[in-house]
């Protein structure tokens, strides 16, 4: 599939009032087939565009993407010295997803649409939801936080949101895969930064909302507008989603758009409820009533009082698109989301958990999870985790006092501190802590010392961190590193 410059600029102008087009050596005829804001990936036929982020500056990097092989550039002002086409305006972001869309003829319009934005969950409630699909057999391509997938390959994940152009190539790879559908996480700042432009979701979810990303959003009420531009700005008039009855922002979403949404929760009150459910170590039993529909019995491998919303949340989302053999099937087979409640048995009969949970709610919600499963059979728990630089500084004490209500032992590690001191990060989390703990900044022997620490019948936590492959530090850069593969190393010794 491609298409000619002349109809990318004819696209950009019925959206656009003020476009400038230099044709240079070239003219209206050039054939464009991919899209790109990497420099550095630019297949056949490509439109660069020229983005300008936090830390660089696209317009910079234009005469080398025209010397790497692109075939015209899509900036925000006239660059002098290239000798191939050029499309100015005032944001190349504005209509970057829905060039995107263009040159790609539009893939998400041919896939089942299913966006999932809130604060915790989203990455274990696109798995299910996959697995539902799949099990109805639809091949379903996922995009998120831990992976990339085509329907057929798959790739760790940058961010949870990728730029638009990414997205909508990645869309395209999942037509030519042969999908039907597509799971994405959406997050709020892909979606405050239009990220998500040049697609309309099918199945719009809600999760929750906690504090979180207030370092940007300022306010929860800011955050909460990013999120709900899922619903308003990036959804079919005609969607049907779900929204959770017991999140007051989800009722908020409920009331507002109470023809497209089904409510889920443990209330009686909800649309969707789950009951009689049943968690263990192993797995988790339950059951969920749908107003107009047959009360489905399930079981899950996943654990966690949590998990039965991410189940319900699925689940909801997905009843009267797929019959309930898929529903039951997909979630009994759901495999292991990787850092989210990972689970590893130790040689000496201790149990490890990885997790990647990251803010005050979510560690409390991990620790309570565990705490309650073991019962009166555990040894000691140890709680290791760390916090992000650059990330909200008042959740650092929150931190520590939700790890101290569970909690024996404490050891305060290093996460991604990016261009923050480490241990300055460290005693912030020290403030909140009220249980014997230590600080050890490095992350390796941080959960090495806790292992050791292990006796039969003890549980280790590790959160945070989840399923990420490196610790980052400052100026970008990355050490590789991960908190699964750490305990493994450890168990093989």
């Amino acid at each position: 599939m491609s298409v000619s410059l002349g109809e990318i600029l004819g696209f950009i102008r019925e959206r656009c009032s003020s476009v400038e087009f230099f044709s240079g050596d070239s003219d209206l005829s050039v054939q464009v087939s991919n899209i790109s804001s990497d420099s550095r990936f630019l297949p056949e036929n490509t439109l660069f565009c020229c983005i300008k982020g936090e830390k660089s500056d696209g317009h910079d990097y234009a005469k080398f993407a025209q010397d790497n092989g692109a075939v015209a550039i899509f900036a925000e002002r006239k660059l002098d010295g290239l000798k191939i086409p050029q499309i100015i305006v005032n944001s190349v972001r504005d209509f970057l997803g829905e060039t995107g869309a263009l040159i790609y003829d539009f893939p998400a319009k041919k896939l089942l649409m299913v966006g999932v934005t809130g604060t915790n969950g989203k990455t274990t409630t696109t798995y299910i939801t996959r697995s539902i699909l799949q099990a109805a057999g639809i091949r379903t391509g996922l995009l998120g936080t831990i992976i990339e997938s085509d329907g057929v390959n798959e790739t760790d994940a940058d961010r949870t949101t990728p730029e638009s152009s990414i997205v909508q190539r990645q869309l395209a790879a999942m037509i030519k895969n042969s999908c039907g559908a597509c799971v994405m996480e959406t997050s709020s700042h892909g979606l405050y930064f239009g990220r998500l432009k040049g697609i309309s979701y099918d199945v719009p979810v809600f999760t929750n909302l906690y504090p979180e990303h207030l370092d940007f959003h300022v306010t929860m009420e800011n955050y909460f507008a990013a999120k709900k531009l899922l619903f308003t700005n990036y959804s079919k008039p005609d969607f049907l989603g779900a929204a959770n009855f017991d999140s007051e922002y989800g009722r908020r979403l409920l009331q507002e758009f109470p023809e497209n949404l089904r409510g889920f929760g443990l209330s009686e009150a909800a649309d969707s409820r789950a009951f009689d459910y049943e968690t263990r170590l192993d797995g988790t039993k339950l059951k969920i009533a749908t107003k107009g529909f047959n009360t489905l019995e399930l079981d899950s491998p996943l654990v966690g009082d949590f998990n039965i919303m991410n189940t319900l949340c699925a689940v909801t989302a997905m009843r009267g698109r797929v019959d309930d053999a898929a529903i039951i099937s997909g979630v009994r087979t759901v495999p292991q989301v990787p850092g989210r409640l990972e689970r590893i048995d130790l040689p000496n009969g201790a149990r490890c958990f990885v997790d990647f949970a990251h803010t005050p709610s979510a560690l409390e919600t991990v620790l309570r999870t565990i705490t309650d499963l073991a019962g009166n059979s555990r040894g000691k728990l140890i709680s290791v985790f760390g916090h992000g630089g650059g990330r909200y500084q008042q959740n650092r004490p929150e931190l520590g006092k939700a790890a101290s209500k569970f909690a024996d032992e404490i050891i305060i590690t290093n996460d991604n501190a990016r261009d923050e001191i480490p241990m300055e990060i460290a005693k912030m989390i020290k403030s909140g802590v009220t249980k014997p703990h230590e600080i050890i900044l490095n992350r390796e022997e941080a959960v090495t010392h806790a292992l050791e620490k292990l006796a039969p019948n003890d549980i280790l936590v590790i959160t945070g961190k989840g399923p990420e492959k490196f610790v980052l530090l400052e100026k970008g850069r990355k050490i590789p590193y991960n908190d699964s593969e750490c305990v493994k190393a450890w168990c093989a010794k």
